[in-house]
């Protein structure tokens, strides 16, 4: 039976244990699926042919109606209902009996990282305790507060991010000795691994752990966790009896330690060169940047380095001295040098959200995907940066200033449907 109330609100604890909706540990291989926001819905209908399991007829369910029908009709939030429901009904999905943590382990080409699955209040979210730096586009959100609202559940995580504690490092460490949950390995050759917790003393020893984190900073998810702040209100005003403990008061998150965390970089390819010549704008570049002609790809080595494919010739970019731009924390990214520097002036890219003669290439395609978009795709030229550090997005953070779009690009990508967090 669902139940009325989560647990006693802890204002200060920053992570809270849930009651899940998790799939049976015999299908969870099935169940698991890519973020929604990484595969297309053409590509999300291959991966799921076949497979009923799949939670990309909860994540992507466009898949199951008519490929004319646009992803935000409303009859594809009507289709996440249905398929949420049927997978309860039919028992592909358990909803725990207690409040549990999880713990999640991702490996990657040799890279880990272990983290825990908890739920956040709303409220630290909105009182900025844990921390965002990114604006939010208002279709993306609303898309993520209809489905929601729709599914009456979270079903994909926030990534959220928390400073080295000796404490925690102890007692990941102490759970994931034992015996998993689930190993599921996703195509791409990541592996997903979670234990549930749900053991009273080992909670409490998680809530002391924890309980020394006085923030937390959004990673992945800032679509999600302004959508479950908006929810949290909506429901709010629809409750005469709300006391502030009820489940739509909270947000699934999956935190992890900053220096377990792997940030690449996040590349751009613009459309055409502003009616400007190649040589032209060659010319043009060579003001604020030393420029290098290499005989492959060019992978930026540090900050103030940029690689760039045109014509079919690599080059690296470094930036001359009295390019330097330090007004701020913001000023000083890679990712802002290359807009304030060549984007706007040269290529006149203004907004990076909405233009659609620039699109973002995440570094785990590789330089290559550069190359093929610029060669066959139709797109004129393309840069390569050094990947955003972790350090800096908690700066900008601290300060409340704003990342510009698309700075970080974290690799691993956590799995929908393996934890889910039910409204009711």
């Amino acid at each position: 039976m669902p139940n009325k109330k989560h647990q006693k609100i802890d204002n200060e604890n920053l992570v809270q244990p849930l009651i899940a909706l998790c799939p049976l540990p015999e299908i969870a291989q099935s169940v698991a699926a890519p973020p929604y926001d990484v595969l297309s819905s053409d590509e999300a209908r291959i991966m799921a042919k076949g497979n009923p399991h799949s939670f990309l007829h909860i994540s992507k369910p466009e898949i199951d109606l008519e490929k004319t029908i646009s992803p935000f009709d409303q009859s594809v939030y009507l289709k996440a209902d249905e398929n949420f429901r049927n997978m309860l009904q039919i028992g592909s999905l358990i909803r725990d009996s207690s409040p549990c943590y999880y713990i999640y382990r991702m490996n990657m080409k040799g890279h880990s990282q272990t983290g825990l699955v908890a739920v956040s209040p709303v409220s630290a979210y909105n009182e900025n305790r844990i921390k965002r730096h990114e604006l939010t586009r208002p279709d993306k959100e609303d898309d993520r507060v209809k489905q929601i609202d729709s599914v009456n559940a979270q079903t994909g995580p926030v990534l959220v991010v928390h400073k080295p504690r000796k404490e925690i490092t102890f007692i990941l460490k102490e759970i994931t000795i034992g015996r998993p949950l689930y190993d599921v390995k996703f195509d791409n050759g990541v592996t997903h691994t979670l234990w549930r917790v749900d053991d009273l003393p080992l909670i409490e020893k998680i809530n002391s752990a924890y309980g020394s984190l006085k923030e937390m900073y959004i990673a992945d998810g800032h679509h999600r966790s302004a959508a479950a702040s908006r929810i949290t209100k909506m429901r709010q005003a629809k409750n005469p009896k709300h006391e502030g403990d009820e489940p739509y008061n909270f947000f699934l998150t999956v935190s992890f330690s900053t220096d377990e965390l792997q940030i690449l970089d996040y590349n751009r390819v613009v459309r055409d060169l502003n009616n400007l010549t190649p040589e032209k704008f060659l010319n043009e570049l060579n003001k604020n940047f030393t420029m290098t002609q290499e005989n492959g790809p060019v992978r930026p080595d540090g900050s103030n380095v940029f690689g760039m494919y045109i014509g079919g010739n690599w080059y690296r970019l470094e930036m001359k001295a009295q390019a330097m731009i330090t007004a701020s924390a913001v000023d000083k990214l890679d990712v802002q040098l290359l807009t304030e520097l060549i984007l706007k002036p040269l290529l006149d890219i203004g907004d990076l959200r909405t233009d659609p003669r620039i699109d973002f290439v995440g570094g785990v395609r590789g330089l290559g995907e550069l190359e093929s978009r610029v060669n066959t795709g139709g797109w004129s030229v393309a840069f390569s940066l050094y990947p955003t550090s972790i350090n800096e997005l908690m700066v900008i953070a601290d300060a409340g200033e704003v990342m510009p779009p698309k700075s970080t690009w974290f690799e691993p990508k956590l799995a929908d449907g393996l934890v889910s967090y039910p409204l009711y």
